[in-house]
């Protein structure tokens, strides 16, 4: 009787586990290629499907930018962010989606030091590159993790 709580807890948590290999693994070349051209192309897992939707909707108006793309493109790299896109991570609360209001990235970086953020080199939460070394090839792991200022460890 032990054990089905275990099994339950298990399979409840499959849904985050599934968002979580969605955070890494190869990019379509054309996104990368389209929007790392500008920011760190985030990994389609931190975003659901709508808030996907919202953004290539708006390339237009892209955080102040005209990054609107030819349809053909647009299309592809839309496909391809929709059949990626995260299932568990939440809804963006803002009219343009940001991911780094999804709880589920306020939740990941709660640990980092209000400091941190400050940093020059970090700049704001977006510049992942800052403290993931692997985010331009969409590794988040904790090996590839140090916060200028802080190196490995964060909790100093």
């Amino acid at each position: 009787m032990k054990t089905l709580p275990i099994v339950f807890a298990a399979f409840a948590s499959l849904p985050a586990w599934a968002d979580e290999a969605r955070l890494t693994g190869p990019l379509l070349p054309a996104y990368k290629t389209e929007c790392g051209s500008c920011h760190t192309p985030f990994p389609p897992g931190l975003l659901n499907p709508g808030d996907w939707k919202k953004t290539m909707a708006g390339l237009d108006q892209h955080f102040g930018t005209d990054a609107a793309l030819d349809a053909k493109t647009a299309g592809q790299i839309g496909a391809w962010l929709q059949q990626h896109a995260g299932r568990t991570m939440g809804r963006s609360p803002d009219p343009e989606p940001r991911l780094t209001t999804t709880r589920w990235f306020v939740r990941e970086h709660r640990e980092v030091p209000a400091r941190a953020w400050q940093d020059p080199r970090v700049k704001n939460a977006a510049n992942c590159a800052a403290c993931h070394k692997g985010a331009d090839q969409g590794q988040f792991g904790e090996r590839e993790l140090s916060i200028p200022g802080y190196g490995r460890r964060h909790d100093d």
